[in-house]
């Protein structure tokens, strides 16, 4: 997984804290709930990254 789009994805979890903090503040409970939608879609993709990184390693040791 390349460090770009491991970056893209903890921005799109931290866009959402940011946004649902917002959210909160504002009274704006779609904002606050669009948020926590980043949130989750952000720790979803850093979670394929891991899981394609460990592929990635396994891989590389059967190469070895």
């Amino acid at each position: 997984m390349s460090f770009i789009d491991k970056a893209k994805h903890k921005a799109e979890e931290v866009i959402g804290e940011v946004k649902e903090k917002v959210g909160e503040l504002t009274g704006n409970e779609s904002l606050e709930a669009e948020g926590k939608k980043d949130q989750v879609t952000g720790n979803v993709k850093q979670a394929g990254d891991s899981v394609k990184d460990a592929a990635s390693n396994v891989a590389d040791k059967f190469k070895s």
